[in-house]
């Protein structure tokens, strides 16, 4: 189902990265849109550049702050949105965290952190925003997740158990929402430049520049995964996955099921290898 015109949209996560591209992406298709982060300043800069001196658009993007692990801040962002807009079309997911390390070693608290923005986050969105537009009776749920939940490699559990979680609820939900005339649509790209590894905790510090060398390789940029999750959305498609390592990793897995954790692992080892050199 197409994404409805003209988009009112809210995305978290909006302060840089993905988030900023996606505001940069539905700005351009003549959208209203809620950029949140739990940086109002990171949020502020990206409503800033966008707007411009262009008044028309400047009027279009507004910024806010929204700890997405807190229940009464989206329900915040959910009342903003309706105040500013008059409601809501299009909630983006986005906002997220990385920590790496062996099951055992990452601490407790690194649980909790990543478990609170990737996981509660998102469930948070879609237990406020989903009503909405239910009720409208249009309009769409894009969910950030990543490859890492469909393909679980190793020294990533932290990262993998949410974005895997997201994997299933956008599952369910894209099943729920059947003939509602709501779509939902979870990305799962692979590495590409973003700031996610700058505040990254990790057993391993060369877990950071390993990341940063991976995503430094990547031929697609962060505007080119918010248009094609976008144009994904857009065609009502549950699945989006923009690089092709990452479609043909997931083929592989499904092939040869039994066989995909000792070729991840010995994968692993192998980019280790030559990042490191």
């Amino acid at each position: 189902m197409p994404l409805p015109r003209p988009l009112r949209a809210v995305v978290t996560g909006a302060g840089s990265g993905l988030g900023r591209a996606f505001c940069a992406r539905l700005v351009a298709r003549g959208a209203r849109v809620l950029a949140a982060d739990i940086d109002l300043v990171a949020a502020r800069k990206t409503a800033a550049d966008l707007g411009g001196h262009d008044k028309a658009v400047g009027e279009a993007i507004h910024a806010t702050r929204a700890d997405v692990g807190r229940l009464e801040d989206v329900e915040r962002l959910a009342s903003e949105v309706v105040e500013r807009f008059g409601g809501v079309e299009l909630i983006v997911n986005n906002a997220g965290v990385a920590v790496s390390g062996p099951v055992g070693e990452v601490p407790i608290a690194d649980w909790r952190w990543i478990v609170d923005v990737n996981l509660w986050g998102v469930v948070h969105g879609c237990h406020v925003f989903v009503p909405l537009l239910r009720r409208g009776g249009a309009g769409h749920v894009l969910n950030v997740a990543s490859a890492a939940g469909l393909l679980c490699p190793p020294t990533l559990a932290p990262y993998n158990v949410t974005k895997a979680a997201v994997v299933a609820l956008s599952e369910t939900l894209g099943a729920e929402l059947r003939g509602s005339g709501v779509g939902c649509t979870v990305l799962c790209p692979t590495f590409f430049p973003t700031n996610i590894g700058k505040n990254a905790r990790a057993t391993d510090p060369r877990a950071g520049v390993l990341v940063e060398k991976l995503m430094a390789r990547s031929r697609l940029s962060a505007d080119d995964v918010a248009e094609f999750a976008l144009e994904a959305a857009g065609k009502g498609e549950l699945y989006a996955l923009p690089h092709a390592d990452g479609r043909w990793a997931w083929r592989l897995k499904r092939a040869v099921p039994s066989s995909f954790s000792g070729l991840s692992t010995r994968l692993m080892t192998m980019v280790n290898r030559r990042t490191r050199r």
